[in-house]
């Protein structure tokens, strides 16, 4: 068992150094490099996810932290993935940016520390009425069959409800 306990304690560790995320950044598609670590933004409406309706959650595409679920995904109108909420405020980070020559609240992921898109105040009044204005490249989706395979067994259990 300490022998277990040894190896995940130096799996761990080298899962959270520099060259790790270098490497993670090595495997991204040129578009998600674009929007995750320029801050850039894609194409409305000819993104992934923008209209996927499947069940399940969706992960930082650098990091695997999880970051919204489709129960809280709504169609917006605007083109890219729409949701109410994050499934943990603790894994979202939010700054204010000025690139548009107006004040936005830019959102990113905490581990992964990507960009991910922006959140605003105009969502559905009866769900909290934020609007998480979300990039498909910095997204990767989990079907909510694959949740535990993939070891997300905590939020499978909400699809399990």
């Amino acid at each position: 068992m300490n022998k277990i306990k040894i190896l995940l304690a130096l799996l761990s560790s080298i899962l959270t150094t520099d060259s790790f995320a270098k490497n993670m950044n090595k495997n991204l598609t040129p578009i998600q490099k674009y929007v995750t670590k320029e801050n850039g933004t894609e194409p409305a409406f000819h993104n992934e996810y923008w209209d996927n309706k499947k069940d399940g959650i969706y992960v930082d595409v650098v990091s695997g932290e999880p970051l919204f679920s489709s129960k809280d995904k709504y169609d917006s109108g605007t083109g890219w993935p729409s949701f109410t909420k994050p499934i943990n405020d603790k894994n979202i980070v939010k700054k204010i940016d000025h690139i548009i020559g107006m004040p936005r609240t830019e959102v990113r992921s905490k581990e992964g520390d990507s960009h991910l898109g922006h959140v605003f105040d105009d969502g559905p009044k009866d769900r909290g009425g934020r609007r998480y204005c979300i990039n498909s490249a910095a997204l990767k989706f989990i079907p909510k069959e694959n949740l535990q395979k993939e070891g997300y067994t905590d939020i499978k259990k909400d699809f399990d409800k």
